[in-house]
């Protein structure tokens, strides 16, 4: 059989989990992809299957998870729940199939809960079939399948990794390996024990009356060791769905209840808004802290580099927004979760995984180690008062760490940053994000230096930042084009290196090791949505500065998508095609609201809300031509910064009518 993993969707509608395992599925409820467990890695999963056969002679397999076979869907999340529903039917059978996909929280349990109805007319006989392959520990090597006669399962492990797979129901028909055909034909052999990933159980119902039911629920457990997965089985059995649905759905429940309310009253930013908490809690990793920026999606790194890893960057991002919604306590376990990524340099490198060892990686990105220590610091005033001085206490060595590698980070000639790599991960240069970045990191560490009770490191800070933000208003500022320079000094080829020399355009060279030379443009003029974040939310300039007015202006003018809208990264774009993000857009919106052009923010809120998934979730990107989602669904940056923004509006829009309501008193 053919791996399903060379032909597994980049885009996905639905994830699942409880804080260890992560589930991704299609809208038809076919789980594509499941981490255990780590929201990270190791992913363990080629693909799950349901299907339905009915009795006679010659009829093959129906996967109601596809949409083989007439199978029409309709789907979505309960709500306030991460439980994902689905209603299945097809013209061609006889049979409806409801289905709910979820973890059980505090279990290492994956739930597919199937109720099947006779929809016809006669009583109707058939056979339910589960067929799984696993890719065990992101391996296609020495993996085993085994038929449990005791447990009445399908076991596949490799190494380390245990998963069972059964349901409270006794099963008719087993075969471990090289299963697939003989699930299509229900031919199962009854082999015990192959080295193989694959097997499949079936499960026979007789004479079904119209209108009755059968439910199937099917359980996939975890463990380190077989007997780890068996118990996890065994208490699945013996729990009636019923009650663990009811307790997932209480859990989630209970999770929104503990958030702060979206603060503007409409129907279709309340629901985001509440989706937007139940999905980042599904990226926070139980056992660390850490948060991922995406579940992966793109595993043999084909169009991208991978997004299952923890950025600094999103995450100064995610904690505040986090800290906005009331859930403090998953910033707070994020900030002690950095402590084990940091370098002993007191540097943050680009990426991590969930235990703080370093990621795949292409190099420093000085932004990211500013952004953690200026989002400790919006966490830090979010907390209350009594919760203050603990966290400080816990954070103050790693701050003073980091702030001193940022000052050791500076160039002697310019007083920017060092040249890195920007935000977008694709250019090395002095780049103006990622020097306000650093400003913002730098302010954030002098106040901690203050309150910690060291004013001398503190007073060094603030100037080395005030010489930051002097030479980004300076040196980084293109009268001409009434724009912020993305960056000065741009590390480019030889070959454009002497075109732009040809030009007429400053140049210049900068001898590396062993005789190696780096070639430079000394301005890049591409206009680029980051270069709001001088105002927000690094403010380097206040939003109504006359540079930053004018970025914006230039910004939107020059990334505007036409026809779909939305705004792009930067000009001329090639990622995915160049499409508009929800992140940008948004950015964009909260530079309005800073700068009280609430009208234009909420056109730019009501976008984002306007492109998220049928299922409620945001993608990265939307396509440019025809507005569906494009990409990385969901993506935790786009949902931080909905909730962002949506408290932005919400704030200046209180303040304006308070403001209104003084003026018509005096």
């Amino acid at each position: 059989m053919t791996s399903y993993l060379e032909n597994k969707p980049y885009l996905v509608d639905a994830v699942i989990g409880n804080g260890r395992f992560l589930a991704s599925a299609l809208d038809t409820g076919r789980i594509v992809r499941i981490w255990w467990p780590h929201v990270d890695i190791p992913q363990h999963a080629d693909t799950l299957r349901a299907g339905l056969r009915l009795a006679g002679e010659g009829n093959r397999t129906s996967w109601f998870d596809g949409k083989e076979d007439g199978w029409q869907h309709r789907s979505g999340y309960r709500p306030q729940s991460n439980v994902f529903a689905v209603e299945a039917s097809s013209d061609r059978l006889p049979l409806q199939v409801s289905s709910a996909y979820y973890a059980v929280p505090g279990e290492d349990v994956l739930v597919f809960d199937h109720v099947i109805t006779n929809a016809g007319a006669t009583p109707a006989s058939f056979s339910f079939v589960f067929y799984s392959a696993m890719r065990t520990a992101e391996s296609p090597y020495y993996h085993t399948t085994q038929f449990n006669e005791g447990a009445d399962a399908i076991v596949h492990f490799r190494h380390r990794y245990y998963f069972s797979a059964s349901s409270a129901n006794v099963c008719t028909k087993f075969q471990s390996g090289f299963a697939w055909e003989n699930a299509q034909t229900g031919e199962l052999n009854g082999d015990g024990i192959q080295m193989a990933t694959d097997g499949a159980m079936e499960w026979t119902f007789a004479d079904v009356a119209p209108g009755a039911s059968v439910r199937v629920p099917v359980y996939l457990t975890a463990g380190h060791r077989l007997e780890e997965a068996l118990g996890a089985l065994a208490k699945a059995k013996a729990t009636s769905p019923d009650v663990w649905l009811a307790q997932t759905d209480r859990y989630w429940a209970d999770h929104v209840a503990a958030a702060n309310a979206c603060p503007i009253d409409q129907p279709d930013l309340k629901d985001l808004y509440e989706r937007s908490v139940l999905m980042m809690k599904l990226m926070s990793d139980e056992a660390t802290g850490s948060i991922i920026a995406a579940p992966e999606f793109d595993e043999r790194f084909s169009r991208c580099g991978g997004y299952a890893y923890c950025w600094g960057r999103d995450a100064a991002f995610i904690t505040t927004a986090l800290d906005k919604a009331g859930l403090t306590d998953m910033s707070t376990r994020f900030y002690e979760w950095t402590l084990t990524a940091q370098d002993p340099d007191g540097s943050w490198q680009q990426r991590h995984y969930h235990d703080g060892s370093l990621a795949p990686s292409w190099g420093l990105q000085i932004d990211e180690g500013a952004s953690i220590l200026w989002g400790m610091y919006q966490h830090y005033l979010a907390l209350s008062q009594d919760a203050q001085a603990p966290f400080l206490g816990s954070v103050w060595e790693a701050v003073r760490k980091g702030a001193e590698y940022l000052l050791s980070y500076r160039d002697p000639d310019n007083g920017l940053p060092l040249a890195s790599r920007d935000l977008w991960e694709e250019r090395e240069g002095q780049h103006t994000y990622s020097s306000a970045a650093v400003y913002a990191g730098m302010t954030a560490a002098a106040s901690f230096s203050v309150l910690a009770g060291e004013p001398a490191l503190a007073e060094r800070l603030r100037q080395a930042a005030d010489r930051i933000a002097e030479a980004i208003k300076t040196l980084c500022w293109n009268e001409q084009g009434g724009v912020f320079y993305r960056g000065v000094n741009l590390t480019v080829t030889p070959e454009a290196y002497a075109r732009a020399a040809e030009q007429g355009l400053a140049v210049s060279q900068l001898a590396r090791s062993k005789g190696y030379v780096r070639h430079r443009l000394a301005h890049d003029p591409i206009v680029d949505v980051s270069l709001l974040g001088c105002a927000v939310p690094f403010a380097v300039v206040p939003p109504d500065h006359d540079q930053a007015l004018r970025t914006a202006e230039a910004v939107e003018r020059a990334l505007t998508v036409p026809g779909v809208g939305g705004i792009k990264r930067y000009e001329n774009d090639a990622y995915i095609g160049g499409n508009p993000w929800i992140l940008t857009t948004l950015w964009l919106a909260q530079y309005r609201a800073a700068n009280r052009q609430l009208d234009e923010a909420r056109r730019l809120l009501d976008w984002a809300v306007r492109h998220r998934t049928p299922s409620g979730l945001l993608p990265e990107q939307v396509d440019r031509e025809t507005g569906a989602a494009a990409w990385v669904v969901p993506l935790t940056w786009s949902h931080a910064m909905f909730i962002l923004t949506v408290h932005m509006v919400a704030e200046l829009e209180a303040s304006a009518g308070t403001s209104a309501e003084a003026s018509a008193t005096r």
